[in-house]
Formats: C-alpha cells, sequence, structure tokens
C-alpha cells in the first residue's frame, strides 16, 4: 500500500533549508570526557580525524564526510579538511553527526552544544534557546520535504517544530532515522521501542512473541524496499530474543543474525554491511558482510571481515570507489577505509595496517 508524501502531522508545510549567522555559545572543556591536554594540543593542528568517530557520510560531490569527537572533517580523496576548525576549538567541540542537505548546507551535531549549520560561507548555531529539544545531537536526517530533523525537533528552515507523546508518539526521546520509499516515517532511540507512522497511525513495532524492539540505532532500506535494523538492547528488562540484525518484508521480521549492528549499509552488489557487537556483552564489535546471494536463506553467509574491542566500529559508508569506511572509538580511535584487501588507519603518520 502507498501512503502520501503530506503527512497530517509532519509535512504541513515545506520550506526551504538556508543557514545564516548566529553567535555561538561555548560547551564544556573535552577534557572532562577523557582527552588529554597532549591529545587536544595536537587535534589542534592534524589534518587527521581524531577522537571517536560515530558518523561517516558521503557529500552531494562524493567526499567523505568524518563527524570526530575533536571536528568534522572532509576528505577530497586526496587529503582531509577540517570544517569546524574556524568555529570551535577541538577542545571544546565533541561532534556526532555530520549531514548534507539538498541544498548544500552542511549540518554538524554535537554531543553537547546543539547543531551547527555551515552555508559555505557562514555558521548559524542552534541551540535549546532557540527552539531545539535538547542540547545532545545524536542523529541528523532529511526527509523529503527537506526538513532537517535533530533527534525530536523538526526544523522548516525557519523555527523547530518539537515532537512528545503530546502529539501521539509512543516516545518522547525518539529519533527519526528513516523515511522509506512509501513515506512512513521510522523512529527509533537508545532505550526506546521502535516505531514507525505511516501518515495516520504510530504503529510501535514488535516481533511474533509480542516483545517491543527496543534500542534501535540504524535502519536502511534495501533496493528490494525491505527494511534492516539492529536491535541493539542490553541491560534489564531488554528482551535477549530481539538482540541482533532484522529484516522486515512489510509483512514479517526476520531475524538474520544474532550479531548487534550500531550502522548498516548495502552496498552496489546488495550485499549487506554491518559494525556492532559480536554477542550481547558487548566485549567484541566486528566489521561483517552478509553476502547478497545468501541473504533470504535460513542462515545466510556472514563474513567477519575485521574484529576488534568495545566501539571500535561505528559508523559505516560505502565511497563511491567501492571502499568501506568506518569510524571508531577505544585505542583506535578515528577513521579507516577497507578497499577489499588492505586497511588503511587515517591517523597524524598516515599509518597502514
Amino acid at each position: 500500500m502507498k501512503y502520501a508524501h503530506v503527512y497530517t502531522l509532519f509535512l504541513v508545510f515545506v520550506f526551504h533549508t538556508s543557514c545564516g549567522q548566529n553567535q555561538t555559545s561555548v560547551p564544556k572543556d573535552n577534557t572532562s570526557v577523557g582527552y588529554t591536554e597532549a591529545q587536544l594540543k595536537e587535534a589542534e593542528t592534524t589534518s587527521f580525524p581524531m577522537g571517536m568517530v560515530r558518523s561517516v557520510r558521503r557529500a552531494r560531490n562524493g567526499d567523505i564526510l568524518i563527524a570526530s569527537y575533536l571536528g568534522v572533517f572532509r576528505y577530497d580523496g586526496t587529503s582531509f579538511t577540517n570544517l569546524t576548525g574556524k568555529i570551535i576549538s577541538p577542545r571544546f567541540s565533541s561532534f556526532w553527526d555530520v549531514l548534507e542537505d539538498r541544498k548544500g548546507n552542511l549540518w554538524f551535531g554535537a554531543r553537547d552544544s546543539g547543531v551547527y549549520c555551515y552555508n559555505g560561507k557562514s555558521f548559524q548555531h542552534f541551540t535549546k534557546k532557540d527552539g531545539l529539544s535538547s542540547n545532545l545531537t545524536m542523529h541528523i536526517y532529511e526527509d523529503s520535504a527537506g526538513n532537517i530533523w535533530i533527534g525530536s525537533s523538526r526544523y522548516d528552515g525557519k523555527s523547530f517544530r518539537n515532537f512528545t507523546t503530546k502529539d501521539g508518539f509512543p516516545s518522547n526521546s525518539i529519533r527519526l532515522l528513516l523515511e522509506d520509499k512509501t513515506g512512513k516515517l521510522w523512529f527509533g532511540a537508545q532505550g526506546e521501542n521502535m516505531f514507525v507512522y505511516d501518515g495516520k497511525t504510530f504503529t510501535v513495532l514488535k516481533n511474533k512473541d509480542g516483545k517491543a524492539f527496543n534500542n534501535v540505532w540504524s535502519i536502511i532500506e534495501d533496493k528490494k524496499g525491505n527494511i534492516w535494523f539492529g536491535d541493539n538492547g542490553y541491560g534489564q528488562g531488554h528482551d535477549p530474543s530481539n538482540y541482533g540484525l532484522w529484516r522486515y518484508d512489510c509483512s514479517t521480521f526476520t531475524k538474520v543474525s544474532q550479531r548487534g549492528a550500531f550502522a548498516i549499509i548495502e552496498d552496489k552488489k546488495g550485499n549487506i554491511w554491518t559494525t556492532g557487537t559480536v554477542n550481547r556483552n558487548g566485549e567484541i564489535w566486528a566489521l561483517s558482510r552478509y553476502e547478497a546471494k545468501s541473504l533470504y536463506n535460513k542462515t545466510p553467509t556472514v563474513t567477519e571481515i575485521k574484529s576488534g574491542g568495545r566501539m571500535e566500529f561505528l559508523g559505516i559508508l560505502e565511497a563511491n570507489d567501492g571502499s568501506i569506511w568506518y569510524g571508531a572509538a577505544g585505542p583506535r580511535s578515528g577513521v579507516h577505509r577497507y578497499d577489499g584487501k588492505t586497511f588503511t588507519y587515517f591517523k597524524s603518520t598516515a599509518g597502514q595496517q
């Protein structure tokens, strides 16, 4: 069934998003979250992403955009450029996400200082004082109407609309993770039930046993229209049977793997790639590939490309040349590239392994 792209609740008017210039406020020093003075000084001069990288995205021209904890960077195939160094010192940055919208504006989401928008000439800084629901920006998404979603806040180019349970949402803590080809909106959040809005009804999604999917961090729609998502739930009260990688074909939920999925992509060949935990204890994380030819088998073929410690494999992207980029935290913080044979770890010495 097809749903209209004009939602009675969400997309009442379509505005063109643009950025101006605004005074920025200063968040707290990054030394409070584990970075040494030596690391912060290096981050001020290095041309490579440093610190945890949660998000790796593609720019409209094919460049790679990297949201590093100590700055946001662009890679043009030859070198890195620090996009945020002129507006904020690495010791105050803490970036978690980056997005280029259809107008060419760049959006930078920060851990505790809201979101920045760059139109190529000037920056605009949005915080709770400007209408954001929270200064914690974990995920930025642009819908089909050009609205920018920042957590539970929707920006239409002029103002923010914050959605809560008063608007019918099953939860106050949400992130718009996907607008599918039929126009349905898929929401998830850390520690919250996943739900979908079809233009009329909010539906909390549950497995065949009636257990809600909880702690969903990433969702994609593949070329066939199937929805893939990872239930990464931990802790008391979470149903362990839901943990893992799932596929939804518009009628049935199928558990594909017992591995978690922090991030998911489909490559040009139809393979599904994930980053995330190997099991529920969360101590080992991996970069995994599910082979396209086996995706609908009872037990799909999964290749563990590389494994490591906690959170060593985070945001993931296939570049135009087919290479796989991923972000990492921990001892190997930063951004990495896998070209099918060789892993490249981009750091100050541009070392490879």
